[in-house]
């Protein structure tokens, strides 16, 4: 079936045929580029090697511009890796820094759900600060530690530790210490640290 233009087609060739002519008539040919040669004192002699050595700067233009590009994608996907371990050490401080102390007790080793403000020496009890946090991150360990501090001001123990693996929000951890005899007698403190945070605090007193 033969294939047939509309007017519209047609024109459109036309167009384009007649652009293509005035761009063929506008490019010299080489017996022209020769001819101006000449005119300008030139040896035409030399087009051939004027024209390679326009076709390798054009090449290396290409070349030059390829190795930009490649560097320019090089850099970028290098750099996706530190973003990502950039955001997720963000993400990470974040949610260590949502997390703080809801309840926090001093019990003996036997718990029943009290909160000792006195101890007495005479048993050598070991004591236990109990915390329970709030917004603790899933999935995460978390660095916790402790200082028993005497009623001089002093740090006489420091307990640090790693919890296990965080699988709820709300999460109950503990550090202890034992109260012998030679203990000096007065108000005690226990603190909590999450890194250099302070998260919990119990004030006791020791007889």
């Amino acid at each position: 079936m033969e294939n047939r233009l509309n007017e519209t087609q047609l024109q459109q060739i036309v167009a384009e045929v007649e652009r293509l002519s005035q761009i063929r008539q506008s490019q010299p040919d080489a017996e022209a580029i020769k001819e101006i040669l000449r005119e300008l004192n030139l040896p035409p002699e030399l087009l051939d090697d004027a024209l390679i050595q326009l076709q390798r700067r054009k090449a290396l233009a290409r070349q030059q511009r390829f190795r930009w590009i490649v560097g320019v994608v090089a850099v970028v996907v290098g750099a996706i890796p530190i973003a990502l371990t950039g955001f997720y050490i963000y993400q990470n401080e974040q949610a260590i820094e949502r997390v703080f102390s809801q309840q926090n007790r001093i019990t003996l080793v036997q718990d029943n759900g009290d909160n000792l403000t006195v101890i007495s020496r005479q048993n050598n009890p070991e004591i236990f600060y109990r915390v329970t946090l709030k917004d603790a991150p899933i999935g995460k360990k978390l660095s916790l530690s402790c200082d028993w501090i005497d009623p001089k001001g002093q740090v006489v123990k420091q307990n640090r530790y790693q919890t296990r693996e965080i699988n709820t929000t709300i999460w109950n951890t503990y550090c202890r210490q034992r109260i012998g005899n030679v203990a000096a007698a007065g108000n005690w403190q226990v603190k909590m640290f999450l890194k250099n945070r302070t998260i919990g605090t119990a004030s006791f007193e020791v007889q």
